[in-house]
Order: structure tokens, then C-alpha cells, then sequence
């Protein structure tokens, strides 16, 4: 089944794991302005740093986004 992204959950996530925007931007070496693009959508995060969020809070990486089933897949793939 094919995916769209939905909304970013990352700002849940944070709260969930008692851990904030600036502490995840250190733990990664990225700019806060990098982690709250990601959190107010305006930045979809790379797998790469996605997985590294993941990692950092202790969550899955598919909970990162709302993930929207997309009923209209190619037939014959």
C-alpha cells in the first residue's frame, strides 16, 4: 500500500518523550529553526534525520507523520 504524508507529528512526539525542539536540535547538531520547520510543516524531514529524530526520542519513525493511505495505486505494480 502507497502512503501520503499527512500532518508532522514531531511537536507530539517531543512532548510524549519530555524532550523539546532545542534539545533535539543539539542532540543532532542541527539548528532549532531546522527542528521547528519540521514541527509547523513548512520542512519535510529527510529519511536520514528522520530516523536519527526517531532514534533520539524513542519512538517508531512511522509516528513521526500522520500517514494517509493512498487509495488510488497504479494498477499492474
Amino acid at each position: 500500500m502507497k502512503f501520503e504524508l499527512g500532518r508532522c507529528l514531531l511537536n507530539e512526539r517531543l512532548m510524549e518523550s519530555g524532550k523539546s525542539a532545542e534539545w533535539l536540535a543539539k542532540e543532532l547538531l542541527l539548528k532549532p529553526e531546522r527542528i521547528y520547520d519540521f514541527i509547523e510543516n513548512k520542512r519535510v524531514m529527510p529519511l536520514k534525520i528522520a530516523i536519527s529524530i526517531a532514534d533520539s526520542i524513542g519512538c517508531d519513525v512511522r509516528v513521526l507523520y500522520d500517514l494517509i493511505p493512498n487509495e488510488l495505486e497504479v494498477k499492474g505494480n
